[in-house]
């Protein structure tokens, strides 16, 4: 049994990375293999009648885990600098504007249809109007380098923006002073414990000497973000200041403070660790969505009573795409159809409590919204021409 698991497991990841590599030739989100795939391991061990033992509860793992990867990868291949000024201001508006938006739509309809709270209606509502990096990153490697730098600025902070509206939502008693002091208050002290951190791990990533040394740092990066987590903080602004502070060394050179740790040689060490979790962050998203696409009935995906929900919801999210687009004078080809859902919707609709959840957002939802924009995504890659046009 233990030899058909490693086969199995080796083989399924072994074709993880074949769609990974092809999506960029393909054009087909490997998202949709990938969750093809679990799905059609699920009906063969089904067939064979082959005792699989739960395994529900290791998705919200690998979906935490996945999180922290692909959002510290995401922002280490983030630049800060004044060339990118213009860039950052229009990726920063297209992640915040349609989220809030989409957002308070979806609940003000959840509340008139389900008849549930608007507070509760809010908290099922944002994982629907989150971006997810996990998909769209790999999926644009092939674009123009204008396209493809929107795409990661855009969605690793829509994946910001909405655990961490989702965590204000779910969190707090409302939308009251004392609760948005609160917030702010608890953003003050990540801050603070994420300069101490980064300073720390940077250190350490200069300084070890032992042959393992990047382990160490990415346990501890988990660690502090769970420990944060516990005490409400908004912990995923750590991961990004982290990240952007190793991605942009020789743009805080003039600095004492970066000086003394010789950033000449430790962008040599911030490569290998970037290395590094780029290959882990395949390994963990690929078996997410390996086992998410195992977790997944064949009804929940052909559920007629939820597909009218999940077109209507599909419909809103690329309209209003298209409009804040417009309005930020980005093109629309191919970017308007880059807006697919994925692990982060997964994993904050995971962590919506039973008190919290109502009907009308339920699993069949999510997963039909996310099949349906993987294939509005593949649909706007293959249409792309691969123009150069260039984002201002």
């Amino acid at each position: 049994m233990t030899t058909a698991i490693i086969i199995t497991l080796c083989t399924l990841l072994l074709l993880a990375y074949v769609f990974d590599y092809s999506s960029s030739k393909t054009k087909i989100p490997s998202v949709i293999f990938l969750l093809l795939l679990g799905w059609g391991v699920r009906q063969i061990s089904q067939l064979m009648n082959m005792n699989i033992p739960q395994l529900t509860m290791l998705l919200p793992i690998l979906g935490t885990v996945g999180l922290i990867l692909i959002v510290l990868e995401g922002s280490l291949e983030l630049e800060l600098n004044k060339s990118k000024k213009s860039l950052i201001i229009k990726s920063f508006t297209v992640a915040l504007v349609p989220l809030l938006v989409l957002a308070f739509l979806m609940a003000f309809s959840f509340q008139y249809f389900s008849n549930a709270s608007f507070k509760n209606s809010l908290i099922n509502a944002i994982p629907f109007c989150v971006i997810s990096s996990a998909i769209a990153i790999p999926s644009v490697k092939n674009l123009v380098t204008s396209d493809k730098e929107f795409v990661i600025y855009e969605s690793s902070l829509s994946d910001i923006f909405g655990v961490l509206f989702f965590n204000f939502v779910a969190l707090s008693s409302g939308f009251q002073i004392e609760s948005i002091g609160m917030f702010l208050l608890q953003f003050f002290f990540i801050i603070i414990i994420s300069f101490i951190a980064t300073v720390g791990l940077s250190i350490l990533l200069k300084k070890i000497e032992h042959p393992i040394k990047f382990a160490p740092i990415i346990l501890l990066i988990i660690l502090i973000y769970e420990v944060s987590k516990e005490f409400n903080l908004p912990s995923l602004v750590f991961i990004l200041l982290f990240g952007l502070f190793l991605g942009n060394l020789d743009e805080m050179k003039r600095f004492k403070l970066i000086e003394k740790l010789r950033p000449d040689e430790l962008n040599k060490e911030v490569k290998k660790f970037k290395e590094l979790i780029v290959e882990a962050t395949f390994l963990i998203r690929s078996l997410f969505f390996l086992l998410f696409g195992y977790l997944m009935e064949t009804a929940e995906i052909i559920n007629t009573s939820t597909l009218a929900w999940a077109v209507a919801v599909v419909a809103a999210i690329f309209t209003l795409r298209a409009i804040q687009l417009k309005i930020s004078s980005l093109p629309l080809m191919p970017l308007l159809f880059i807006a697919p859902r994925g692990l982060i919707t997964i994993l904050l609709f995971f962590s919506i409590t039973p008190a919290q959840s109502i009907l009308s957002a339920n699993k069949s939802l999510i997963v039909q919204v996310i099949i349906i924009t993987a294939l509005v995504m593949m649909y706007g890659l293959l249409r792309n021409k691969n123009k150069d046009i260039k984002v201002v």
